[in-house]
Protein backbone atom coordinates (compact mmCIF):
# COMPACT_ATOMS: atom_id res chain seq x y z
CA UNK A 1 0.00 0.00 0.00
CA UNK A 2 1.32 3.44 -0.87
CA UNK A 3 1.78 6.16 1.74
CA UNK A 4 -1.16 8.08 0.32
CA UNK A 5 -3.46 5.04 0.43
CA UNK A 6 -2.42 4.15 3.97
CA UNK A 7 -3.69 7.56 5.14
CA UNK A 8 -7.06 7.23 3.41
CA UNK A 9 -10.08 6.88 5.67
CA UNK A 10 -12.80 4.28 5.40
CA UNK A 11 -16.24 5.90 5.55
CA UNK A 12 -18.63 4.49 8.18
CA UNK A 13 -16.38 1.45 8.45
CA UNK A 14 -17.52 0.09 5.09
CA UNK A 15 -14.67 -2.04 3.79
CA UNK A 16 -17.00 -4.03 1.54
CA UNK A 17 -20.42 -2.86 0.40
CA UNK A 18 -23.07 -5.17 -1.04
CA UNK A 19 -21.40 -4.69 -4.46
CA UNK A 20 -17.95 -5.40 -3.03
CA UNK A 21 -16.64 -1.85 -2.85
CA UNK A 22 -14.61 -0.01 -0.25
CA UNK A 23 -16.07 3.34 0.75
CA UNK A 24 -13.24 5.86 0.92
CA UNK A 25 -13.74 9.25 2.51
CA UNK A 26 -12.15 12.16 0.69
CA UNK A 27 -9.49 13.94 2.73
CA UNK A 28 -10.76 17.36 3.73
CA UNK A 29 -8.84 20.29 5.19
CA UNK A 30 -11.54 21.69 7.49
CA UNK A 31 -9.84 25.08 7.86
CA UNK A 32 -9.52 25.47 4.08
CA UNK A 33 -13.17 24.45 3.64
CA UNK A 34 -14.37 27.15 6.02
CA UNK A 35 -12.09 29.77 4.44
CA UNK A 36 -13.32 28.93 0.94
CA UNK A 37 -16.92 29.18 2.10
CA UNK A 38 -16.41 32.56 3.72
CA UNK A 39 -14.19 34.15 1.09
CA UNK A 40 -16.24 33.15 -1.94
CA UNK A 41 -19.70 33.32 -0.43
CA UNK A 42 -20.61 29.67 -0.95
CA UNK A 43 -22.36 27.36 1.54
CA UNK A 44 -20.04 25.47 3.84
CA UNK A 45 -20.82 22.15 2.17
CA UNK A 46 -19.63 23.57 -1.17
CA UNK A 47 -16.46 24.76 0.52
CA UNK A 48 -15.93 21.26 1.91
CA UNK A 49 -16.48 19.60 -1.46
CA UNK A 50 -14.07 22.05 -3.12
CA UNK A 51 -11.42 21.48 -0.46
CA UNK A 52 -11.80 17.74 -0.86
CA UNK A 53 -10.99 18.11 -4.56
CA UNK A 54 -7.79 20.00 -3.88
CA UNK A 55 -9.16 23.41 -4.86
CA UNK A 56 -7.03 25.96 -3.02
CA UNK A 57 -7.55 29.66 -2.35
CA UNK A 58 -5.45 30.68 -5.35
CA UNK A 59 -7.45 28.71 -7.92
CA UNK A 60 -10.91 28.77 -6.35
CA UNK A 61 -12.12 31.81 -8.30
CA UNK A 62 -11.17 30.36 -11.68
CA UNK A 63 -12.75 27.07 -10.61
CA UNK A 64 -16.08 28.67 -9.70
CA UNK A 65 -16.09 31.08 -12.65
CA UNK A 66 -13.80 29.62 -15.33
CA UNK A 67 -13.22 31.94 -18.29
CA UNK A 68 -11.25 31.55 -21.49
CA UNK A 69 -9.69 34.95 -20.89
CA UNK A 70 -7.98 33.65 -17.75
CA UNK A 71 -7.29 30.05 -18.79
CA UNK A 72 -6.57 30.20 -22.52
CA UNK A 73 -2.94 29.35 -23.32
CA UNK A 74 -0.92 30.64 -26.23
CA UNK A 75 -1.72 28.02 -28.91
CA UNK A 76 1.87 28.27 -30.12
CA UNK A 77 2.95 26.58 -26.90
CA UNK A 78 1.89 23.30 -28.50
CA UNK A 79 4.69 21.65 -30.42
CA UNK A 80 4.34 21.98 -34.21
CA UNK A 81 1.40 24.38 -33.93
CA UNK A 82 3.20 27.14 -35.81
CA UNK A 83 4.33 24.67 -38.50
CA UNK A 84 0.74 23.48 -38.98
CA UNK A 85 -0.64 27.01 -39.15
CA UNK A 86 2.00 28.16 -41.63
CA UNK A 87 1.15 25.28 -43.99
CA UNK A 88 -2.59 25.95 -43.73
CA UNK A 89 -2.09 29.68 -44.37
CA UNK A 90 -0.09 28.83 -47.51
CA UNK A 91 -2.86 26.50 -48.67
CA UNK A 92 -5.52 29.15 -48.13
CA UNK A 93 -3.55 31.89 -49.87
CA UNK A 94 -2.86 29.62 -52.86
CA UNK A 95 -6.43 28.36 -52.92
CA UNK A 96 -5.30 24.76 -52.50
CA UNK A 97 -7.91 22.12 -51.79
CA UNK A 98 -7.88 21.08 -48.14
CA UNK A 99 -9.52 17.95 -46.74
CA UNK A 100 -10.25 16.55 -43.28
CA UNK A 101 -9.94 12.92 -42.23
CA UNK A 102 -11.93 12.59 -39.01
CA UNK A 103 -13.27 9.93 -36.70
CA UNK A 104 -16.72 8.50 -36.08
CA UNK A 105 -17.04 9.13 -32.32
CA UNK A 106 -18.32 12.32 -30.66
CA UNK A 107 -14.90 13.88 -30.22
CA UNK A 108 -14.10 13.14 -33.85
CA UNK A 109 -17.43 14.51 -35.06
CA UNK A 110 -17.24 17.70 -32.99
CA UNK A 111 -13.61 18.48 -33.82
CA UNK A 112 -14.18 17.82 -37.52
CA UNK A 113 -17.41 19.85 -37.55
CA UNK A 114 -15.62 22.72 -35.81
CA UNK A 115 -12.90 22.84 -38.47
CA UNK A 116 -15.48 22.56 -41.26
CA UNK A 117 -17.21 25.63 -39.84
CA UNK A 118 -13.93 27.53 -39.42
CA UNK A 119 -12.80 26.90 -43.00
CA UNK A 120 -16.27 27.70 -44.33
CA UNK A 121 -16.15 31.04 -42.49
CA UNK A 122 -12.80 31.66 -44.16
CA UNK A 123 -14.47 31.18 -47.53
CA UNK A 124 -13.04 27.71 -48.09
CA UNK A 125 -15.28 24.63 -48.43
CA UNK A 126 -13.35 21.46 -47.69
CA UNK A 127 -13.78 17.76 -48.34
CA UNK A 128 -14.41 15.47 -45.36
CA UNK A 129 -13.86 11.75 -44.96
CA UNK A 130 -15.12 9.84 -41.92
CA UNK A 131 -14.01 6.19 -42.02
CA UNK A 132 -16.52 3.38 -41.76
CA UNK A 133 -16.00 1.45 -38.53
CA UNK A 134 -16.69 -1.93 -40.15
CA UNK A 135 -14.81 -1.64 -43.43
CA UNK A 136 -12.00 0.83 -42.59
CA UNK A 137 -11.69 0.83 -38.83
CA UNK A 138 -10.20 3.61 -36.74
CA UNK A 139 -7.66 6.08 -38.01
CA UNK A 140 -6.12 7.13 -41.33
CA UNK A 141 -5.82 4.54 -44.08
CA UNK A 142 -3.86 5.03 -47.29
CA UNK A 143 -6.65 4.21 -49.79
CA UNK A 144 -8.97 6.86 -48.32
CA UNK A 145 -6.21 9.48 -48.11
CA UNK A 146 -5.09 8.78 -51.67
CA UNK A 147 -8.69 9.07 -52.82
CA UNK A 148 -8.82 12.55 -51.26
CA UNK A 149 -5.65 13.37 -53.21
CA UNK A 150 -7.22 12.11 -56.45
CA UNK A 151 -10.17 14.41 -55.73
CA UNK A 152 -7.78 17.35 -55.69
CA UNK A 153 -6.67 17.68 -52.06
CA UNK A 154 -3.05 18.70 -51.57
CA UNK A 155 -3.33 19.03 -47.78
CA UNK A 156 -5.20 16.74 -45.37
CA UNK A 157 -5.72 17.29 -41.64
CA UNK A 158 -6.29 14.10 -39.66
CA UNK A 159 -8.52 14.98 -36.71
CA UNK A 160 -8.76 12.92 -33.50
CA UNK A 161 -6.52 10.30 -35.07
CA UNK A 162 -3.19 9.80 -36.81
CA UNK A 163 -0.49 9.97 -34.16
CA UNK A 164 0.39 6.27 -34.58
CA UNK A 165 -0.59 5.88 -38.27
CA UNK A 166 2.99 5.28 -39.40
CA UNK A 167 2.50 3.15 -42.52
CA UNK A 168 -0.46 5.00 -44.08
CA UNK A 169 1.10 8.43 -43.60
CA UNK A 170 4.45 7.28 -44.95
CA UNK A 171 2.73 5.88 -48.06
CA UNK A 172 0.79 9.05 -48.81
CA UNK A 173 3.82 11.24 -48.13
CA UNK A 174 5.67 9.30 -50.84
CA UNK A 175 2.70 10.02 -53.12
CA UNK A 176 3.12 13.77 -52.51
CA UNK A 177 0.22 14.41 -50.15
CA UNK A 178 0.88 16.78 -47.24
CA UNK A 179 -0.69 15.72 -43.92
CA UNK A 180 -1.10 17.57 -40.65
CA UNK A 181 -1.99 15.41 -37.64
CA UNK A 182 -4.36 17.00 -35.10
CA UNK A 183 -4.71 14.48 -32.29
CA UNK A 184 -4.65 13.99 -28.53
CA UNK A 185 -4.14 10.24 -28.09
CA UNK A 186 -1.08 8.75 -26.41
CA UNK A 187 1.99 9.12 -28.60
CA UNK A 188 5.19 7.14 -28.87
CA UNK A 189 8.77 8.42 -29.25
CA UNK A 190 8.49 7.89 -33.01
CA UNK A 191 6.07 10.24 -34.76
CA UNK A 192 4.39 9.60 -38.11
CA UNK A 193 5.66 11.22 -41.31
CA UNK A 194 3.75 14.50 -41.54
CA UNK A 195 4.18 18.21 -42.12
CA UNK A 196 3.24 18.75 -38.47
CA UNK A 197 1.96 16.67 -35.55
CA UNK A 198 -0.10 18.83 -33.22
CA UNK A 199 -0.76 16.70 -30.17
CA UNK A 200 -0.32 17.85 -26.55
CA UNK A 201 0.39 14.23 -25.61
CA UNK A 202 3.43 13.79 -27.84
CA UNK A 203 6.36 13.06 -25.57
CA UNK A 204 8.30 16.23 -26.43
CA UNK A 205 5.35 18.60 -25.92
CA UNK A 206 5.71 20.74 -22.80
CA UNK A 207 2.56 22.86 -23.20
CA UNK A 208 0.84 21.23 -20.23
CA UNK A 209 -2.30 20.77 -22.33
CA UNK A 210 -2.35 16.97 -22.23
CA UNK A 211 -5.88 16.85 -20.82
CA UNK A 212 -7.42 18.30 -23.99
CA UNK A 213 -9.61 16.21 -26.26
CA UNK A 214 -9.39 16.55 -30.04
CA UNK A 215 -12.09 19.23 -30.09
CA UNK A 216 -10.03 21.28 -27.66
CA UNK A 217 -6.89 20.87 -29.77
CA UNK A 218 -8.86 21.81 -32.90
CA UNK A 219 -10.11 24.94 -31.16
CA UNK A 220 -6.55 26.01 -30.27
CA UNK A 221 -5.54 25.34 -33.88
CA UNK A 222 -8.41 27.57 -35.03
CA UNK A 223 -7.33 30.35 -32.67
CA UNK A 224 -3.75 30.15 -33.91
CA UNK A 225 -4.89 30.06 -37.54
CA UNK A 226 -7.14 33.10 -37.24
CA UNK A 227 -4.36 35.00 -35.48
CA UNK A 228 -1.91 34.20 -38.28
CA UNK A 229 -4.43 35.16 -40.96
CA UNK A 230 -5.10 38.45 -39.21
CA UNK A 231 -1.36 39.17 -39.07
CA UNK A 232 -0.90 38.30 -42.75
CA UNK A 233 -3.74 40.58 -43.85
CA UNK A 234 -5.73 37.64 -45.25
CA UNK A 235 -9.10 38.90 -44.04
CA UNK A 236 -8.64 42.36 -45.50
CA UNK A 237 -7.25 41.08 -48.81
CA UNK A 238 -10.07 38.58 -49.30
CA UNK A 239 -12.93 40.59 -47.86
CA UNK A 240 -13.60 37.95 -45.24
CA UNK A 241 -14.79 38.78 -41.74
CA UNK A 242 -12.78 37.07 -38.98
CA UNK A 243 -15.00 34.41 -37.38
CA UNK A 244 -15.95 34.65 -33.71
CA UNK A 245 -14.71 31.24 -32.60
CA UNK A 246 -16.57 31.52 -29.30
CA UNK A 247 -19.80 30.82 -31.19
CA UNK A 248 -18.66 27.23 -31.70
CA UNK A 249 -17.69 26.43 -28.13
CA UNK A 250 -20.85 24.32 -27.91
CA UNK A 251 -19.10 21.80 -30.18
CA UNK A 252 -15.97 21.90 -28.02
CA UNK A 253 -18.05 21.36 -24.87
CA UNK A 254 -19.82 18.36 -26.39
CA UNK A 255 -16.57 16.73 -27.46
CA UNK A 256 -14.89 17.48 -24.14
CA UNK A 257 -17.62 15.92 -22.00
CA UNK A 258 -18.17 12.90 -24.23
CA UNK A 259 -14.46 12.06 -24.50
CA UNK A 260 -14.33 11.93 -20.69
CA UNK A 261 -11.25 14.12 -20.36
CA UNK A 262 -10.68 15.84 -17.00
CA UNK A 263 -12.96 18.84 -16.43
CA UNK A 264 -10.37 21.11 -14.93
CA UNK A 265 -8.48 24.15 -16.13
CA UNK A 266 -9.11 24.99 -19.78
CA UNK A 267 -11.49 22.06 -20.27
CA UNK A 268 -13.65 23.43 -17.49
CA UNK A 269 -13.81 26.80 -19.24
CA UNK A 270 -14.62 25.14 -22.56
CA UNK A 271 -17.59 23.29 -21.08
CA UNK A 272 -18.86 26.16 -18.94
CA UNK A 273 -18.78 28.64 -21.80
CA UNK A 274 -19.91 26.06 -24.34
CA UNK A 275 -23.04 25.29 -22.33
CA UNK A 276 -23.89 29.00 -22.38
CA UNK A 277 -23.59 29.01 -26.18
CA UNK A 278 -25.65 25.82 -26.42
CA UNK A 279 -28.51 27.43 -24.52
CA UNK A 280 -28.89 29.93 -27.39
CA UNK A 281 -29.65 26.96 -29.72
CA UNK A 282 -27.54 28.46 -32.50
CA UNK A 283 -26.33 25.07 -33.76
CA UNK A 284 -29.39 23.54 -35.42
CA UNK A 285 -27.86 20.04 -35.26
CA UNK A 286 -27.36 20.14 -31.50
CA UNK A 287 -30.83 21.63 -31.06
CA UNK A 288 -32.40 18.86 -33.16
CA UNK A 289 -30.59 16.22 -31.09
CA UNK A 290 -31.85 17.82 -27.89
CA UNK A 291 -35.40 17.83 -29.24
CA UNK A 292 -35.44 14.16 -30.26
CA UNK A 293 -33.76 13.30 -26.96
CA UNK A 294 -36.50 15.01 -24.97
CA UNK A 295 -34.27 17.67 -23.38
CA UNK A 296 -36.79 20.26 -22.22
CA UNK A 297 -34.57 22.10 -19.76
CA UNK A 298 -31.32 24.03 -19.92
CA UNK A 299 -28.62 21.61 -21.13
CA UNK A 300 -26.01 20.45 -18.63
CA UNK A 301 -22.94 18.26 -18.82
CA UNK A 302 -25.24 15.34 -17.98
CA UNK A 303 -27.30 15.94 -21.13
CA UNK A 304 -24.14 16.17 -23.23
CA UNK A 305 -22.79 12.88 -21.92
CA UNK A 306 -25.96 10.81 -21.69
CA UNK A 307 -28.47 12.26 -24.17
CA UNK A 308 -26.69 14.03 -27.02
CA UNK A 309 -23.42 12.09 -27.11
CA UNK A 310 -24.87 8.57 -27.46
CA UNK A 311 -26.99 9.68 -30.41
CA UNK A 312 -24.03 11.25 -32.22
CA UNK A 313 -22.05 8.06 -31.52
CA UNK A 314 -24.84 5.83 -32.81
CA UNK A 315 -24.15 6.80 -36.42
CA UNK A 316 -20.58 5.56 -36.20
CA UNK A 317 -21.53 2.48 -34.17
CA UNK A 318 -24.39 0.92 -36.12
CA UNK A 319 -25.41 3.43 -38.80
CA UNK A 320 -23.62 5.82 -41.12
CA UNK A 321 -20.23 6.97 -39.87
CA UNK A 322 -20.40 10.53 -41.17
CA UNK A 323 -23.86 11.46 -39.92
CA UNK A 324 -22.61 13.06 -36.71
CA UNK A 325 -20.20 15.37 -38.53
CA UNK A 326 -22.82 16.24 -41.15
CA UNK A 327 -25.37 17.08 -38.47
CA UNK A 328 -23.04 19.22 -36.36
CA UNK A 329 -21.51 21.14 -39.26
CA UNK A 330 -24.73 21.95 -41.12
CA UNK A 331 -27.03 24.98 -41.03
CA UNK A 332 -30.21 23.53 -42.55
CA UNK A 333 -32.71 23.05 -39.70
CA UNK A 334 -35.01 20.73 -41.66
CA UNK A 335 -32.10 18.50 -42.71
CA UNK A 336 -30.79 18.55 -39.13
CA UNK A 337 -34.15 17.32 -37.85
CA UNK A 338 -34.14 14.45 -40.36
CA UNK A 339 -30.60 13.40 -39.42
CA UNK A 340 -31.34 13.67 -35.68
CA UNK A 341 -34.35 11.36 -36.06
CA UNK A 342 -32.21 8.84 -37.94
CA UNK A 343 -29.53 8.99 -35.26
CA UNK A 344 -32.20 8.45 -32.60
CA UNK A 345 -33.37 5.35 -34.50
CA UNK A 346 -29.79 4.12 -34.78
CA UNK A 347 -29.39 4.69 -31.04
CA UNK A 348 -32.37 2.45 -30.29
CA UNK A 349 -30.91 -0.18 -32.60
CA UNK A 350 -27.57 0.20 -30.83
CA UNK A 351 -29.23 -0.45 -27.46
CA UNK A 352 -30.80 -3.66 -28.74
CA UNK A 353 -27.50 -4.93 -30.15
CA UNK A 354 -25.70 -3.87 -26.98
CA UNK A 355 -28.11 -5.84 -24.77
CA UNK A 356 -27.50 -8.98 -26.84
CA UNK A 357 -23.70 -8.67 -26.73
CA UNK A 358 -23.65 -7.73 -23.04
CA UNK A 359 -25.74 -10.75 -22.10
CA UNK A 360 -23.38 -13.06 -23.98
CA UNK A 361 -20.30 -11.34 -22.55
CA UNK A 362 -21.50 -11.67 -18.95
CA UNK A 363 -22.28 -15.33 -19.49
CA UNK A 364 -18.81 -15.88 -20.97
CA UNK A 365 -17.06 -14.12 -18.07
CA UNK A 366 -18.99 -16.00 -15.42
CA UNK A 367 -18.29 -19.37 -17.03
CA UNK A 368 -14.58 -18.85 -16.32
CA UNK A 369 -13.00 -20.44 -13.27
CA UNK A 370 -12.15 -17.07 -11.81
CA UNK A 371 -11.98 -13.38 -12.61
CA UNK A 372 -8.40 -12.21 -12.44
CA UNK A 373 -6.90 -8.76 -12.97
CA UNK A 374 -8.94 -8.18 -16.14
CA UNK A 375 -11.66 -9.61 -18.35
CA UNK A 376 -11.14 -10.30 -22.04
CA UNK A 377 -14.03 -11.68 -24.07
CA UNK A 378 -14.95 -11.82 -27.74
CA UNK A 379 -17.52 -13.17 -30.16
CA UNK A 380 -17.54 -13.77 -33.88
CA UNK A 381 -20.92 -12.06 -34.33
CA UNK A 382 -20.40 -9.22 -31.87
CA UNK A 383 -20.94 -5.88 -33.56
CA UNK A 384 -17.77 -3.74 -33.33
CA UNK A 385 -19.98 -0.70 -32.89
CA UNK A 386 -21.08 -1.65 -29.37
CA UNK A 387 -18.03 -3.37 -27.93
CA UNK A 388 -16.78 -0.15 -26.30
CA UNK A 389 -20.05 0.32 -24.43
CA UNK A 390 -20.09 -3.35 -23.41
CA UNK A 391 -16.50 -3.03 -22.16
CA UNK A 392 -17.60 -0.11 -19.99
CA UNK A 393 -20.50 -2.14 -18.58
CA UNK A 394 -18.21 -5.06 -17.77
CA UNK A 395 -15.67 -2.75 -16.14
CA UNK A 396 -18.41 -1.37 -13.89
CA UNK A 397 -19.72 -4.84 -13.08
CA UNK A 398 -16.42 -6.58 -12.30
CA UNK A 399 -14.28 -3.59 -11.23
CA UNK A 400 -11.29 -4.57 -13.39
CA UNK A 401 -10.15 -3.46 -16.84
CA UNK A 402 -12.44 -4.94 -19.48
CA UNK A 403 -11.60 -5.72 -23.11
CA UNK A 404 -14.29 -6.76 -25.58
CA UNK A 405 -13.71 -7.96 -29.14
CA UNK A 406 -15.73 -8.55 -32.27
CA UNK A 407 -14.40 -10.39 -35.31
CA UNK A 408 -14.05 -8.56 -38.63
CA UNK A 409 -12.35 -10.01 -41.71
CA UNK A 410 -10.56 -12.69 -39.73
CA UNK A 411 -9.12 -10.42 -37.01
CA UNK A 412 -10.43 -9.23 -33.69
CA UNK A 413 -11.34 -5.56 -33.37
CA UNK A 414 -11.27 -4.72 -29.68
CA UNK A 415 -12.26 -1.91 -27.38
CA UNK A 416 -11.22 -1.57 -23.75
CA UNK A 417 -12.09 0.42 -20.64
CA UNK A 418 -10.02 0.75 -17.49
CA UNK A 419 -10.32 1.41 -13.77
CA UNK A 420 -8.65 4.07 -11.69
CA UNK A 421 -4.92 3.47 -11.38
CA UNK A 422 -4.35 1.37 -14.52
CA UNK A 423 -3.14 3.16 -17.65
CA UNK A 424 -4.83 1.18 -20.40
CA UNK A 425 -3.42 3.12 -23.34
CA UNK A 426 0.15 2.49 -22.17
CA UNK A 427 -0.59 -1.23 -21.77
CA UNK A 428 -2.05 -1.54 -25.27
CA UNK A 429 0.89 0.33 -26.80
CA UNK A 430 3.30 -1.95 -24.88
CA UNK A 431 1.48 -5.02 -26.22
CA UNK A 432 1.73 -3.69 -29.77
CA UNK A 433 5.43 -2.95 -29.33
CA UNK A 434 5.86 -6.52 -28.06
CA UNK A 435 4.43 -7.79 -31.35
CA UNK A 436 1.18 -9.06 -29.82
CA UNK A 437 -1.16 -6.69 -31.68
CA UNK A 438 -1.65 -5.69 -35.28
CA UNK A 439 -2.50 -2.18 -34.12
CA UNK A 440 -3.60 -0.38 -31.00
CA UNK A 441 -3.51 2.76 -28.90
CA UNK A 442 -5.57 5.01 -26.67
CA UNK A 443 -5.31 6.86 -23.39
CA UNK A 444 -5.41 6.09 -19.69
CA UNK A 445 -9.01 4.99 -19.39
CA UNK A 446 -9.89 3.75 -22.89
CA UNK A 447 -8.18 2.08 -25.81
CA UNK A 448 -8.77 0.25 -29.06
CA UNK A 449 -6.81 -2.55 -30.68
CA UNK A 450 -6.64 -5.10 -33.51
CA UNK A 451 -5.63 -8.65 -32.59
CA UNK A 452 -4.70 -11.69 -34.65
CA UNK A 453 -6.76 -14.56 -33.13
CA UNK A 454 -3.61 -16.73 -33.12
CA UNK A 455 -2.10 -14.41 -30.48
CA UNK A 456 -5.19 -14.26 -28.26
CA UNK A 457 -3.63 -16.33 -25.45
CA UNK A 458 -0.31 -14.50 -25.44
CA UNK A 459 -2.07 -11.13 -25.41
CA UNK A 460 -4.31 -12.13 -22.51
CA UNK A 461 -1.37 -13.46 -20.48
CA UNK A 462 0.64 -10.29 -21.17
CA UNK A 463 -2.11 -7.99 -19.88
CA UNK A 464 -3.08 -10.25 -16.97
CA UNK A 465 0.48 -10.24 -15.64
CA UNK A 466 0.89 -6.50 -16.17
CA UNK A 467 -2.42 -5.56 -14.54
CA UNK A 468 -1.99 -8.01 -11.64
CA UNK A 469 1.37 -6.41 -10.86
CA UNK A 470 -0.13 -2.89 -10.96
CA UNK A 471 -3.05 -3.91 -8.74
CA UNK A 472 -0.71 -5.48 -6.17
CA UNK A 473 1.83 -2.66 -6.18
CA UNK A 474 -0.77 0.11 -5.87
CA UNK A 475 -3.35 -1.70 -3.73
CA UNK A 476 -6.02 -1.04 -6.35
CA UNK A 477 -9.43 -2.23 -5.28
CA UNK A 478 -13.05 -1.41 -6.15
CA UNK A 479 -13.73 1.93 -4.50
CA UNK A 480 -16.52 4.43 -4.01
CA UNK A 481 -15.33 7.87 -2.95
CA UNK A 482 -17.56 9.67 -0.44
CA UNK A 483 -17.87 13.42 0.17
CA UNK A 484 -19.90 13.20 3.37
CA UNK A 485 -23.16 12.15 5.00
CA UNK A 486 -26.60 13.73 4.65
CA UNK A 487 -30.03 13.20 6.17
CA UNK A 488 -33.05 12.77 3.92
CA UNK A 489 -34.35 16.12 5.17
CA UNK A 490 -31.14 17.80 3.99
CA UNK A 491 -31.59 16.79 0.35
CA UNK A 492 -33.18 20.03 -0.80
CA UNK A 493 -33.42 22.04 -3.99
CA UNK A 494 -31.39 24.74 -2.22
CA UNK A 495 -28.57 22.22 -1.71
CA UNK A 496 -28.71 21.30 -5.42
CA UNK A 497 -28.48 25.01 -6.28
CA UNK A 498 -25.39 25.36 -4.09
CA UNK A 499 -23.66 22.26 -5.42
CA UNK A 500 -24.29 23.26 -9.03
CA UNK A 501 -21.90 26.16 -8.54
CA UNK A 502 -19.18 23.51 -8.68
CA UNK A 503 -20.35 22.19 -12.04
CA UNK A 504 -19.87 21.15 -14.71
CA UNK A 505 -19.23 17.69 -13.30
CA UNK A 506 -17.42 14.88 -15.05
CA UNK A 507 -13.99 13.31 -15.22
CA UNK A 508 -11.56 15.15 -12.94
CA UNK A 509 -14.42 16.89 -11.12
CA UNK A 510 -16.64 14.07 -9.94
CA UNK A 511 -20.21 14.83 -8.97
CA UNK A 512 -20.32 14.88 -5.15
CA UNK A 513 -21.41 11.60 -3.56
CA UNK A 514 -23.17 11.49 -0.21
CA UNK A 515 -24.20 8.69 2.11
CA UNK A 516 -27.64 8.59 3.67
CA UNK A 517 -26.78 6.58 6.77
CA UNK A 518 -29.14 4.17 8.52
CA UNK A 519 -31.97 5.20 6.25
CA UNK A 520 -35.12 3.17 5.76
CA UNK A 521 -36.59 2.04 2.47
CA UNK A 522 -40.26 2.99 2.67
CA UNK A 523 -41.09 1.60 -0.76
CA UNK A 524 -39.18 -0.18 -3.53
CA UNK A 525 -40.28 -1.51 -6.89
CA UNK A 526 -38.94 -2.34 -10.33
CA UNK A 527 -39.25 0.12 -13.20
CA UNK A 528 -38.25 -0.44 -16.79
CA UNK A 529 -36.40 -3.65 -17.49
CA UNK A 530 -34.01 -3.72 -14.56
CA UNK A 531 -34.05 -0.45 -12.57
CA UNK A 532 -35.08 -0.24 -8.90
CA UNK A 533 -37.01 2.80 -7.71
CA UNK A 534 -37.55 3.54 -4.05
CA UNK A 535 -38.49 6.07 -1.39
CA UNK A 536 -36.02 6.63 1.45
CA UNK A 537 -36.57 8.21 4.84
CA UNK A 538 -34.18 9.14 7.63
CA UNK A 539 -33.36 6.87 10.55
CA UNK A 540 -35.81 8.89 12.66
CA UNK A 541 -38.56 8.47 10.08
CA UNK A 542 -38.37 12.10 8.98
CA UNK A 543 -37.90 13.33 5.43
CA UNK A 544 -38.73 11.51 2.22
CA UNK A 545 -36.31 11.20 -0.68
CA UNK A 546 -37.01 9.73 -4.11
CA UNK A 547 -34.20 7.45 -5.30
CA UNK A 548 -33.40 5.17 -8.21
CA UNK A 549 -30.70 2.59 -8.95
CA UNK A 550 -30.12 1.77 -12.61
CA UNK A 551 -29.39 -1.65 -14.12
CA UNK A 552 -29.30 -3.40 -10.77
CA UNK A 553 -32.20 -5.85 -10.68
CA UNK A 554 -29.91 -8.86 -11.15
CA UNK A 555 -27.21 -7.82 -8.70
CA UNK A 556 -26.82 -7.60 -4.92
CA UNK A 557 -27.55 -3.88 -4.76
CA UNK A 558 -30.95 -4.25 -6.37
CA UNK A 559 -31.84 -7.18 -4.17
CA UNK A 560 -30.73 -5.32 -1.02
CA UNK A 561 -33.12 -2.48 -1.86
CA UNK A 562 -36.02 -4.77 -2.78
CA UNK A 563 -35.56 -7.21 0.11
CA UNK A 564 -34.51 -4.92 2.92
CA UNK A 565 -36.95 -6.48 5.39
CA UNK A 566 -37.36 -3.20 7.21
CA UNK A 567 -33.70 -3.11 8.21
CA UNK A 568 -31.76 0.15 7.87
CA UNK A 569 -29.28 0.62 5.03
CA UNK A 570 -26.47 2.99 4.19
CA UNK A 571 -27.31 4.32 0.72
CA UNK A 572 -24.65 6.12 -1.35
CA UNK A 573 -25.30 8.26 -4.38
CA UNK A 574 -25.40 11.69 -5.98
CA UNK A 575 -28.27 14.15 -5.97
CA UNK A 576 -30.05 15.40 -9.05
CA UNK A 577 -32.67 18.01 -9.64
CA UNK A 578 -36.04 16.36 -10.36
CA UNK A 579 -38.43 18.31 -12.58
CA UNK A 580 -41.03 15.60 -13.13
CA UNK A 581 -44.40 17.01 -14.27
CA UNK A 582 -43.21 20.58 -13.74
CA UNK A 583 -42.62 20.16 -10.01
CA UNK A 584 -39.08 20.80 -8.81
CA UNK A 585 -37.64 18.37 -6.29
CA UNK A 586 -34.63 16.20 -5.58
CA UNK A 587 -33.83 12.62 -6.52
CA UNK A 588 -30.94 10.42 -5.38
CA UNK A 589 -29.16 8.44 -8.09
CA UNK A 590 -28.01 5.39 -6.12
CA UNK A 591 -24.45 4.19 -6.73
CA UNK A 592 -24.06 1.67 -3.90
CA UNK A 593 -25.62 0.23 -0.76
CA UNK A 594 -24.08 -1.17 2.43
CA UNK A 595 -25.38 -2.83 5.56
CA UNK A 596 -24.57 -0.96 8.78
CA UNK A 597 -21.75 -2.71 10.60
CA UNK A 598 -23.90 -3.12 13.71
CA UNK A 599 -26.04 -5.65 11.86
CA UNK A 600 -23.20 -8.19 11.70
Amino acid sequence: MTAQQSSETTFLGIERSVTGKWWRQRDIDDRLAVTLSQRFGVPEIVGRVMAARGIGLDDAESFLTPTLRDLMPDPSSLRDMDKAVARIVTALENNEKIALFGDYDVDGATSTALLVRVFRALGHNIAVHIPDRMTEGYGPNAPALLDLKRRGASLVLTVDCGVTAYAPLAEVADAGLDVIVVDHHAAEPELPQAVAVVNPNRLDDDSGMGDLCAAGVAFLLSVALCRALRESGYFQKNGVRPPDLRNWLDLVALGTVCDVVPLRGLNRAFVTQGLKIMRHRSNCGISALADVGGVNELPSAYHLGFVLGPRVNAGGRVGEAGLGTTLLSGDDAAKARTIAVRLDEFNRERKSIEDYVLDQAIRMVEEKDRIGAMVLVGGEDWHPGVIGIVASRLKDRYHVPALVMGQVDGVYKGSARSVRGIDLGAAIIAARQAGLLVNGGGHGMAAGFTLDPAKHGEFEDFLEQRFARLIAENNIRPTMTVDGALHAMGATVELIDALERMGPFGAGNAEPRFVFADCKVVKADVVGADHVRCILTGSNGKGRLKAIAFRCLDNDMGQALLRHGGRPLHVLGHLRRDTWQGREGVQLMIDDVAHPAALF
